[in-house]
């Protein structure tokens, strides 16, 4: 009797010890099953990448303006890209061509959204930034308006989807007639141009319109003093000093970047629209999985939309961010990439092979707005 006693409690102290390691075993379950190159934003609702049977490649046609490249330098990692499908993956493989704006895109886009089935992958190729991917901009608002007494000149360019560059130059008309003349005259034209060249060509035509104070001048640069600077690059810096402080300014100006909410959900609404739910965007450019400081002063550069309140934001990189906004997959380099690493990346992402440098979000559906 005692032996069966002794049995039963051995039983018992087993089964309690069995009951511990199952929850452990439960509890520690869904962190085995997650890959390792996947970031997680709130929680998941897929996990298999499925095998690519349909691929949207889009080269994004747009030259750095600082380099000697062709602005048709996407292509080539484009066609090996394709290439790799069609062998690897006998998947059937379009492409978008002739991409130089962002309406380009949304026009040949909307043609493939009205053919049955939807793809796999979607892969962007081209120059990015902290804020997704860049393109050749367009001026989405141009106005003259009046404001009170005085008028004001807006222009907001996009060159990447959703975010603004906005340019505004406000003015009194009855100050100047001139200047008001010159400005009804040729604001379009000045419109259409780099917000560097506007800026110079109003100062220029500012300098030239508006006379300098010289009773300010003598006090603020005598001739004596000017005389005494040795250095002629110093002696004319300090001069255009004195005549900024001189001359009564005939306009302000204002430059800043912000979100567009509607132009970003147009954007997100037309890749979903492409997208498989379980598919995957891969962006082949520089940046859209780097990590974005917040800005500390309005002109530095990058991150406005990271840190904007889309999607539910702020993000911790442009890669989150279209995640949790287009409800896809979405991978991207962490900092600077080239064409040949484009193709790489690709290519060890779909052979399930480890890399540095990579980024892959999926997000939850019920993160997205």
């Amino acid at each position: 009797m005692r032996r069966i006693r002794d049995k039963d409690h051995r039983i018992a102290a087993l089964m309690r010890t069995s009951t511990v390691v199952a929850g452990l075993i439960l509890l520690f379950l869904p962190f085995l099953a997650v890959p390792a190159a996947e970031e997680r934003q709130c929680k998941p609702t897929f996990n298999v990448i499925p095998t690519p049977s349909k691929i949207l490649v889009i080269p994004l046609l747009r030259k750095d303006p600082d380099s000697a490249e062709s602005e048709r330098w996407a292509e080539r990692p484009a066609a090996e890209i394709e290439a790799f499908y069609r062998t690897r993956f006998s998947a059937q493989v379009h492409r978008l061509r002739g991409v130089r704006v962002w309406e380009d895109f949304y026009r040949e886009a909307d043609k493939l959204t009205q053919q049955p089935g939807l793809f796999d992958r979607v892969i962007l190729i081209g120059h990015g930034g902290f804020d997704g991917p860049v393109l050749n901009g367009q001026i989405v608002q141009n106005a003259l308006t009046i404001e009170g007494d005085h008028v004001k000149a807006t222009r907001i360019f996009e060159a990447q989807p959703g975010l603004a560059e906005i340019f505004t130059l406000t003015y009194n008309p009855d100050q100047n007639p001139e200047f008001n003349r010159f400005m009804e005259s040729r604001w379009n034209e000045l419109s259409r141009k780099d917000t560097t060249e506007i800026r110079k060509i109003l100062t220029d035509t500012e300098r030239r319109l508006q006379p300098l104070d010289a009773a300010c001048m003598a006090r603020q640069c005598p001739p004596d003093s000017l005389a005494a600077i040795p250095n002629d690059a110093d002696r004319d810096i300090r001069r255009k000093a004195c005549e900024s402080i001189c001359r009564v300014p005939l306009f302000t100006l204002h430059a800043f970047e912000a979100a567009i909410p509607d132009r970003f959900q147009h954007f997100v609404h037309t890749l979903r629209s492409l997208v498989h739910p379980n598919g995957s965007i891969l962006l082949g450019m520089c940046n859209p999985g780097s990590k974005v400081p917040e800005r500390e002063a309005p002109w530095e550069i990058g991150g406005v939309l990271v840190h904007s309140k889309l999607a539910s934001g702020p993000h911790e990189t442009y890669v989150h961010l279209l995640a949790a906004a287009t409800e896809r997959r979405v991978v991207g380099p962490i900092g600077k990439t080239s064409a040949e690493d484009i193709v790489d990346r690709v290519i060890r992402f779909e052979e399930g092979r480890p890399q540095l440098y990579l980024r892959i979000v999926v997000p939850d559906r019920r993160c997205a707005p």
